[in-house]
């Protein structure tokens, strides 16, 4: 019942964190293996969901660190009998891939992801469930009214009140960190 419910909400908010779907799968199983093995760790305090996505997000981040710690090794030639190959040419562009960011720069967009998490968990439950069914569950306004059982317009204005002062709490925090 778990999996069914949580795993794609999981799998995305872990695909955000560690821009790679591959390490993204992997972390989902071990988000669940965890989850089975530290249940009675729970205390119900907050919601589930809440303490579900620490779990799943603590281990984005542990994964992005040990990419950061591994050195990079350039690839090793095989050795060639043949002698027309220059080994001082640089690798052909096609080889590289720039797509891929760095794990340092995975690293800051996996914390300011968790931060972002962590303002959206200290919203006000209603708003924050309003954000969540639009956000992540990708419903439209209408669909979130009568998910929740409100008329449309306070949909909207919850809506509005959750990323105004998601707005403003990150610009305080980069106002801080600035200083």
């Amino acid at each position: 019942m778990l999996w069914a419910r949580y795993s794609a909400s999981v799998r995305q908010h872990i695909i955000r964190t560690v821009q790679d779907e591959s390490a993204a799968e992997d972390l989902v199983q071990e988000a669940f293996l965890r989850l089975w093995t530290s249940a009675e760790q729970w205390d119900g305090r907050g919601s589930f969901k809440g303490w579900f996505f620490r779990i799943a997000t603590n281990l984005a981040l542990n994964y992005l660190r040990a990419l950061r710690r591994r050195k990079q090794q350039p690839l090793e030639l095989p050795p060639d009998d043949f002698d027309d190959a220059d080994e001082s040419a640089p690798d052909p562009d096609w080889m590289i891939d720039t797509s891929i960011r760095s794990p340092d720069a995975m690293l800051v967009k996996a914390e300011q992801s968790n931060l972002l998490w962590r303002l959206v968990e200290e919203l006000p439950e209603d708003k924050r469930d309003v954000l969540q069914l639009v956000y992540l569950k990708e419903m439209n306004l209408r669909d979130v009214a009568a998910e929740i059982g409100v008329p449309e317009g306070t949909v909207k204005s919850r809506l509005h009140y959750s990323i105004r002062r998601l707005a403003q709490e990150w610009k305080e925090i980069a106002d801080e960190n600035e200083e």
